[in-house]
């Protein structure tokens, strides 16, 4: 049996859509607004405390870090668009 059926099902669409709508979505976006934060925490940091090399260092692990946790958000939204259009045949986020 092919996933297909199972997508074509109203029932399973419904459930798909509520779990993407309330747990998947809403975490996606939290955890991308949580790496922004450390992003510019590590920015300011670098910017105020410039002068010391542990600060300055520090900073920039926090600007590495937070550069990547959104990449990797950003990559989990375009997986879960991808998997939807191939599954479903539509934007999982409409």
């Amino acid at each position: 049996m092919s996933f297909s059926k199972f997508s074509q099902n109203p029932a399973v669409s419904s459930v798909v859509g509520k779990i993407l709508d309330v747990i998947v979505i809403p975490l996606v976006q939290g955890l991308f607004v949580l790496t922004f934060l450390i992003f510019v925490w590590g920015l300011f940091n670098m910017i105020t405390k410039g002068g010391d090399p542990t600060a300055r260092t520090e900073g920039q692990k926090h600007i590495l870090w937070g550069v990547v946790g959104m990449a990797i958000m950003v990559s989990v939204y375009g997986i879960i668009r991808l998997i939807g259009y191939t599954t479903i045949g539509t934007d999982p986020f409409n």
